[in-house]
Parts: C-alpha cells; sequence; structure tokens
C-alpha cells in the first residue's frame, strides 16, 4: 500500500469504545481550553493527559483506522516531521484534510493521542515519535514507514544506555517481520544501521553527519570502528564483525539530494543548516515512498519555515533574536555554527525535559565562539560560565532569560537554548 490515494480501512471500534473515547476527549478538550484562558500555554499537553487517564488505552484506539507514517531519533525529528506532513499534505492537494500530525513536538503516547483526537476523521498520520515510544509504535499502529535519524546521548537520567534504546528498536521490528514498516534510515549511523538490521525493508539514506563521538564503537561487537575515506567522504566499518556502512539509496551532496536515479536535487528550505539537508533527505525518501511526487513533495518542504518555533525570530524589546535549540552535544555541534550575532546568548537549564546532568557541557566544542561575547543565562548559567571560561570565550551571566537578550545591545541575536528555556522564550513571545 504505496499509492497516496489508498485509504486506511476504517478503525474496528465497539459502541463502548467509541462513547469511553467521545467523552475523554470531551474532557480533554475542556481541560485543553482551561489551560488557555488561564495563559499556560495550548493546553495540548494537558488534554492528551486527561485523556490518557480516563482511557488508558486512547494511544492504541486512537491509531486504529489509519496509515502511518512516524518519524524518530535523538535529534531532527521535530523538525523531519514537518517537513515531511508538508510533503505529504502537498502530494494531498485539496484532501490536506486527510493528514494529521503532532505539530507541537509532543511525542510521548500522551502528546499523540492528544493530536489523533482533534482529527478523528484523518486517515493519514505523521506522527513524530519518542525514542522510547517506538517499540509500541510499530506493535499498535503498524505504521508504513519509519524514518530513524540517528542516535546519541541525551537525558542519560532518562533514557539512560542509547545502545539499549537501540536493541528495543531491533526486538521490534523482528517480531513485526514482513508486516513490520519499510525503513527510512542514517546509514552513517552505526547503531540506526544496527537497529535498523532486523527490519525486512529499509531504504539507506547517506547523510550529511558532523557528529561521530557516539559512534565510535561498533553497537554489534563493541570493537572501534575504523573510519575511512572514501569520495571525499568518511564510510564507517567494523573489523571485528560484518556490520558495515550500507550502501546508500538516497545521498546528501552539499545543499543536494541524489536520488536513487543519480538525479540532484535542491531542497530550497527556509530551514537553515546543513543537518537539515540531511533531515529533508529522509523526508523526501519518506514522501516519495508513500507515494508522493518529487515535485510536490519539495514544494511542501519548502514552506516549512519554524517547527514548533524552531529558528523563529521574536521581538524582545528592541532585540530581534532567533531562537535555537540544542539539548545534547550532538545538537550543539550543529547549533553553533549557525550562530553567528556577536554577542550570542546560551541558556541553560536542567530539569527534567532538559536531562538533569549538564557535565555534557563539556564535550560541546565551544571553543569556536572565541573572540565574541557570550551570554549565559538560565538556572545552570553559572555552570555554563565555568566551561567557556577553560575554553577562553568571554563571558558575562545574566539569569533571566529576557533580560540576558535585552542586555545584549544589539539589534539582532542569536540565542541557543536548551528545552526548558527555549519553551519559555516561546511563551515570552507568543508563540506557543
Amino acid at each position: 500500500m504505496s499509492a497516496l490515494t489508498t485509504k486506511a480501512a476504517p478503525a474496528a471500534l465497539s459502541v463502548g469504545e467509541r462513547l469511553r473515547l467521545r467523552l475523554a476527549i470531551t474532557a480533554g478538550n475542556a481541560a485543553a481550553l482551561a489551560s488557555r484562558l488561564a495563559g499556560k500555554g495550548s493546553g495540548a499537553s494537558v488534554r492528551g493527559q486527561i485523556l490518557t487517564r480516563l482511557v488508558p488505552d486512547a494511544f492504541d484506539l486512537l491509531l486504529q483506522g489509519r496509515r502511518v507514517l512516524s518519524v524518530s531519533g535523538t535529534n531532527g525529528k521535530t523538525t523531519t516531521t514537518h517537513l515531511l506532513a508538508a510533503a505529504v499534505r502537498a502530494g494531498l492537494g485539496s484532501d490536506a484534510a486527510r493528514l494529521v500530525t503532532n505539530a507541537d513536538g509532543a511525542n510521548l503516547h500522551y502528546g499523540i493521542a492528544s493530536a489523533l483526537s482533534q482529527a478523528r476523521r484523518a486517515d493519514i498520520a505523521v506522527i513524530e515519535t519518542d525514542e522510547r515510544v517506538v517499540s509500541d509504535m510499530i506493535a499498535v499502529a503498524r505504521p508504513e514507514i519509519l524514518v530513524l535519524l540517528n542516535f546519541s546521548r541525551d537525558q542519560l537520567d532518562r533514557h539512560h544506555e542509547i545502545k539499549a534504546l537501540g536493541r528495543a528498536w531491533r526486538v521490534a521490528l523482528e517480531k513485526a517481520g514482513s508486516a513490520g514498516p519499510t525503513i527510512v534510515a542514517n546509514a552513517c549511523d552505526p547503531l540506526v544501521v544496527w537497529s535498523a538490521g532486523t527490519a525486512a525493508r529499509v531504504i539507506w539514506v547517506e547523510t550529511d553527519t558532523v557528529w561521530h563521538a557516539d559512534g565510535a564503537l561498533c553497537p554489534a561487537c563493541g570493537e572501534l570502528l575504523v573510519r575511512v575515506p572514501a569520495d571525499g567522504r568518511d564510510t564507517w566499518d567494523c573489523p571485528g564483525c560484518e556490520l558495515t556502512q550500507p550502501a546508500s539509496d538516497y545521498r546528501v551532496e552539499g545543499t543536494k539530494i541524489v536520488l536513487p536515479d543519480g538525479k540532484r536535487v535542491s531542497p530550497d528550505l527556509q530551514v537553515p543548516g546543513s543537518f537539515n539537508i540531511s533531515n529533508a533527505a529522509c523526508a523526501l525518501a519518506a514522501a516519495i515512498e508513500f507515494g508522493v511526487g518529487i515535485d510536490a513533495a519539495l514544494a511542501g518542504m519548502h514552506t516549512v519555515t519554524s517547527p514548533a518555533g524552531r529558528f523563529a525570530t521574536a521581538r524582545f524589546g528592541s532585540t530581534d533574536a532567533r531562537l535555537l535549540l540544542a539539548k545534547n552535544p550532538a545538537g550543539w555541534a550543529e547549533a553553533l555554527p549557525l550562530a553567528q550575532s556577536d554577542p550570542v546568548v546560551l541558556a541553560i537549564d536542567s530539569v527534567a525535559a532538559d536531562g538533569k546532568d549538564v557535565s555534557w557541557l563539556w564535550d560541546v566544542e565551544y571553543e569556536q565562539l572565541a573572540g565574541r561575547q557570550v551570554i549565559c543565562t538560565g538556572p545552570r548559567a553559572q555552570d555554563l560560565a565555568v566551561r567557556l571560561s577553560y575554553a577562553g570565550v568571554e563571558h558575562t551571566i545574566t539569569r533571566d532569560l529576557e533580560d540576558a537578550i535585552a542586555t545584549s545591545g544589539a539589534a539582532a541575536v542569536d540565542v541557543i537554548a536548551t528545552y526548558t528555556p527555549f519553551q519559555a522564550l516561546l511563551k515570552m513571545a507568543g508563540l506557543r
């Protein structure tokens, strides 16, 4: 089933299940409205929490009767989900209302249920999926396509060892067998390749990956991987077992995406960064596999500007602040080259959503900011300041987020923030 016009079979819900869902959705919507009226955000999260509390199997029930495309990975899943949803929506044309997506990035069970509850008649779902939810998504939704982007250390107090997540994906795909999803996977990430190794069908994408620190060891046997220069790029290979970088079906070359037939296309994105070309390559591969025409997919992806607030510009006093999200060393490696302002504002927190352990600050190459002024802000500004001192980077500390931007004295400033301060800035700017 890949033709875009094919519709999913209707959900086989009993009268009792439909009634339970209807009542729970009504209660959730009421709570969401109260949240909005109280100025506490969109209410999507509280809607999902109430919905799944009243109907514990709401996640399962609301996924029935839909063709599902799922996107997961440590970094880039929100942007890739937006790109893929836009591509599929463009392919659907006048039938775009058939598509539902969790555009706000709420990717746990309750967040997904919340989004699905608002579009009961939509039979195509493009779902951003937390790494821990992937196994359930495979078992329950039986997605047609699953995009696996990358693995890197992130919130280790919550995710623990990333190889355990990869193992769970591998087991889930093995159980699914031939009925499992077509995988669109990053061929440059050894753990993703190993995790996807039990899938019935994989479309490999060679990305422009700059972060290799979390992929130094073979996930299959533990040997140190060897990186071999080939055609101006590095490929990886394990000398201790058969795991090696697979030949790609799609690949990124600079600002171009090379298709399986060798044709080069430009995604012409409005979101910045070479890493987003890689995200677009994965989204394009998934869209084409789903039956979207290349031109329609590219046109759709061009419309994406600031997915869930990422890369948005907001006005704080007399300063325009461009908001960049970075949650872990791999994310910072991609975000720092984008931040070209002087000064630049860096915001760090360590609540549960950020990861409570901030020792990862020492894995980020802040040395590249030398010669510019950095304003440290957020509850863990002091920890960041210590790291910058060792990096030889001039800095000041302004703990209040809004004050940090206001005191920059710049007409425009780049702000890189971990998850919690990023969400706070979006709320201050009226973007959520």
